[in-house]
């Protein structure tokens, strides 16, 4: 971890989107390289800041900006929804804008200010081949081969959505951990429990691999929005209800645009003696 010219230790914000929160640093200027180490101690809700995701911003040649994404345990994660919401509000803002770009892992994603409080992202087209979440083998992605017949999608991360009668009803954490490390996910899985309680309207409870449950997962919501489509069971444009909040999904022909609101909660500075433990 390098602290470059920052006397009073590291900057970071705080941000979430539907209570799925996270920690922000701004790598553009110099002050810090972030590593697995950074990320798995400010992801320590006790003896660090806490978080469901680390949100890394960099320069891009082509786009606004640029995004890198770890979990709490330090490992990376292609896409985080909400947290390119949040970050694309604070620079919307910031510039005046009402659109941007930004660079990821599942490539530049389009963002815009839908209406006063609330971000669209577009986060791309799903993946529906088992190659592509990616699978062990090869099956239809639509109805796997494990008991409950879930639906895999890649959305930038692998995610296993199982459709119930009662979301509320499952044990969560139980059944979200053995999912995440199931052998048909080379690359773990986030975990989704869905159930239809209107027209185009879903309950949603997810845990997200390598963090657990978490209030709202943004491709964890598009990826549910999918399965839920191409099972017959909505329209493509849903309302998700997740336990931090509702979020839209919208699977149109340029990608699923992804709906809701972002908070930015505080500023502040990691300490030279807290980044001083990392090295």
């Amino acid at each position: 971890m390098q602290n470059g010219s920052a006397p009073n230790g590291l900057p970071f914000m705080k941000m979430h989107g539907l209570g799925n929160d996270f920690v922000v640093i701004d790598q553009r200027n110099g002050d810090a390289v972030v590593t697995k180490a950074l990320a798995q101690a400010l992801g320590d809700r006790h003896r660090g800041v806490g978080f469901d995701q680390l949100a890394v911003l960099d320069h891009s040649t082509d786009a606004d900006i640029a995004l890198t994404f770890y979990n709490s345990d330090g490992s990376t994660a292609g896409a985080c929804g909400n947290a390119t919401r949040c970050v694309a509000q604070y620079e919307m803002t910031r510039h005046g804008k009402d659109m941007m770009t930004l660079k990821t892992e599942r490539g530049i994603l389009n963002a815009i200010q839908a209406s006063p409080g609330l971000v669209s992202v577009n986060m791309g087209a799903p993946l529906l081949d088992w190659q592509d979440v990616p699978l062990a083998q090869q099956m239809d992605t639509l109805e796997l081969p494990i008991d409950g017949a879930p639906t895999a999608t890649g959305m930038g991360n692998p995610h296993c959505t199982f459709f119930v009668e009662d979301a509320d009803a499952i044990d969560l954490e139980t059944r979200g951990a053995e999912m995440e490390h199931h052998p048909l996910f080379p690359e773990r899985t986030n975990v989704q429990f869905a159930s239809l309680i209107g027209p185009n309207h879903l309950r949603m409870r997810v845990w997200e691999r390598g963090v657990g449950v978490t209030l709202a997962s943004g491709s964890s919501s598009c990826a549910v929005g999918v399965a839920a489509a191409r099972k017959g069971l909505t329209e493509r444009a849903v309302q998700i209800d997740l336990d931090g909040g509702q979020i839209e999904v919208d699977w149109r022909d340029d990608g699923v645009w992804m709906t809701g609101p972002t908070a930015h909660v505080f500023s502040g500075h990691l300490t030279p003696d807290f980044l001083a433990g990392l090295s």
